[in-house]
């Protein structure tokens, strides 16, 4: 009865994956941490909204 449901995630592809000396990271993941660094760097840079006219 259930066999339909895991049909199609069986045809869903290995994905690509990077390597570099034992480290392997699948590309959707990587582009997942390089979202999160950059939104984490933007969050450092950016300043508060409202603190520049307070003293």
């Amino acid at each position: 009865m259930a066999g339909w449901l895991f049909n199609g995630a069986a045809t869903v592809g290995a994905g690509t994956y990077f390597g570099w000396d034992g480290f392997t990271i699948q590309s959707g993941n990587l582009v997942v941490i390089a979202v999160m660094v950059i939104l984490f760097v933007l969050a450092l840079v950016l300043p508060f909204p409202g603190r520049r006219g307070r003293k």
